[in-house]
């Protein structure tokens, strides 16, 4: 029997480098993965495919740099106790657009205290997110929203596995570099294959080579399905290819990934933002780290990252950590606070102008 715990030793080492080692577009990711880790590419195979069918891992796929492709903001949403679980079940379900669905809670007295329901949004480039937030309120009963569009990008990536040797302070040699955020408009032909080149791959579909089927499904030659991906790389469109883990639910025998999910805000003084960005995002606990936001109702945070762990005193050991680095660095933190998520559900944004003026029509009239 093939193991498909994420903790077997043969497993951990595929998984430290394929959920987030794969850095733009690889047209041999499998054979890429086999050489990073030192596991011949037929286990590789094996053994990432025997764990998406076992649920271990959620799925395979090439990431984008959706807010480079898209216009895109976190959501924290005011919704009444009373429709928060249907409003958490709507946008999970019926709304392609919103990807993470969590509820969060803060032990802060503080008026976003109330905004429980938190969710990533993508809009196609053009379309107006609050008009999509407007039309979301109307169909779930949500009383209040804020939108948070990320001005820059320090830290991106997974590697739950990997962190797990991780400690608090751990962190790289030099300060994260900020990406900045401006889309990018596609023709036609380029969304044809960039909408094929992002979709997870089947259980029969890891293999090597790994591109071949899907570069005739577009309609064009495997050069040409590499010219376009490596296009988009170049434009800094494409994000890694990854395996990601099921990390929110335990596996079919019990086994969790992580258990505690913390997303940290901090306030720092206005125009230190990318220098405060820069230090927080080069720990390497860290899975997102982001120049947000928050507005009068989180007390002004323009600071925010997100940390996972099994234990929870670890996770606030991590935080422990960058808020005395930021003050080695001489960086004055106004405010700071943690919100822990409980409930959650996963998906990647949809970003197809396509799907969206269909969806619009459908519960927008």
């Amino acid at each position: 029997m093939i193991p498909t715990e994420h903790d077997d030793p043969v497993n951990a080492r595929i998984l430290s480098i394929s959920e987030d080692k794969i850095p733009g577009f690889s047209r041999e990711p499998f054979l890429e993965i086999s050489r990073l880790c030192g596991v011949g590419l037929p286990v590789v195979l094996e053994r990432i495919r025997a764990m998406v069918e076992a649920g271990t891992i959620r799925r395979v796929r090439q990431t984008l740099l959706a807010t480079n492709l898209a216009e895109g903001a976190l959501v924290a949403w005011r919704v009444p106790a009373d429709k928060l679980d249907a409003a958490f079940d709507f946008m999970f379900r019926e709304d392609p657009f919103s990807g993470h669905v969590v509820i969060r809670s803060t032990d802060a007295k503080i008026p976003g205290g109330a905004y429980k329901l938190w969710t990533t949004l993508k809009v196609p480039a053009g379309q107006s997110l609050d008009d999509h937030c407007r039309l979301l309120m109307r169909l779930t009963g949500a009383e209040a929203y804020r939108l948070m569009p990320a001005k820059g990008i320090f830290a991106l990536g997974v590697g739950h596995v990997r962190r797990k040797s991780i400690e608090p302070g751990d962190r790289s040699e030099a300060p994260a570099r900020m990406l900045k955020t401006g889309v990018v408009q596609l023709t036609e032909p380029e969304w044809r294959v960039l909408m094929i080149l992002k979709r997870e791959f089947e259980p029969a579909e890891i293999r090597e080579p790994a591109w071949t089927a899907r570069a005739a499904e577009s309609g064009v030659s495997l050069e040409e399905f590499y010219g376009v991906a490596e296009s988009l790389q170049e434009r800094k469109l494409l994000g890694r290819f990854s395996t990601f883990l099921e990390h929110v639910k335990p596996s079919q025998t019990g086994v969790r990934v992580t258990r505690f999910n913390a997303l940290f805000h901090w306030a720092v003084p206005v125009g230190r933002e990318e220098e405060a960005g820069s230090q927080i995002g080069r720990h390497e606990c860290l899975t997102h780290c982001y120049w947000r936001e928050g507005g009068p109702e989180f007390n002004n945070v323009n600071v925010m990252a997100v940390s996972h762990g099994t234990d929870k005193e670890r996770v606030l050991a991590f935080k422990a950590a960058i808020d005395s680095h930021l003050v080695e660095a001489g960086l004055p933190v106004d405010y700071t606070n943690v919100f822990w998520g409980g409930r959650s559900e996963i998906k990647p944004s949809e970003i197809s102008p396509f799907l969206y003026g269909d969806w619009h029509a459908r519960y927008g009239g």
